[in-house]
């Protein structure tokens, strides 16, 4: 167990293997949680779930659950930058805890080890906060029987390192358009999604 707390920068001796094979349980695992817990939800919906759960963030929120970050073995650059708090860091050695439990302990055992540490969580689901814009407006526009929205970049500008985006989206079911700014051209049409669904809701 002490090698899943010993991070890459602390020896050669550390808990990457570990966390690469832990990282297959942990998805595992809480795909079947989810799978049984929402027998009501497709595939796709049940993997925006499960991407929530066995994000970073969410790693690092069961890192913080059980403590591990004062437990950590890290070398002097990652402990004096703060690598004991890092949600990066601590999704990693959840993973690699997983890892040991599964080579030292077997399947069944780690499966059920894990299972605990998410079962909470799984039940705690905001399943509407979960869908993300798109995905919500495409519902309700389906639900109605209208055809899907339409999104179009209007313009892109800044240097490449930093471009801002700009996207149109519109449908049948409004004579409005909806422009989103972001970043990303994902984040842009996020952005226009969710204003026009709160305009079809308020029309």
């Amino acid at each position: 167990m002490v090698q899943a707390l010993t991070h890459r920068s602390f020896g050669a001796t550390n808990n990457e293997r570990l966390e690469f094979i832990g990282d297959g349980l942990v998805n595992a695992v809480v795909a079947q949680l989810l799978y049984d817990a929402y027998p009501q939800l497709d595939e796709g919906s049940l993997s925006r779930l499960r991407s929530q759960l066995v994000s970073k963030d969410g790693l690092a929120r069961v890192a913080q659950r059980f403590a591990l970050g004062p437990l950590l073995l890290l070398g002097t650059g990652e402990r004096k930058s703060g690598g004991r708090q890092r949600s990066s860091i601590l999704s990693d050695t959840v993973e690699a805890i997983a890892g040991a439990i599964l080579t030292e302990a077997g399947f069944g055992a780690a499966s059920r080890v894990v299972a605990q540490w998410f079962i909470d969580d799984v039940h705690q689901l905001d399943l509407d906060a979960t869908r993300d814009a798109k995905t919500q407006l495409q519902e309700w526009l389906q639900g109605r029987h209208f055809s899907l929205p339409c999104y179009e970049v209007v313009s892109i500008t800044g240097d490449d390192h930093s471009q801002v985006f700009e996207v149109s989206c519109v449908c049948e079911a409004s004579k409005h358009r909806a422009i989103g700014i972001a970043p990303s051209r994902k984040k842009a049409e996020q952005k226009a999604a969710s204003d026009l669904l709160e305009i079809l809701i308020h029309e």
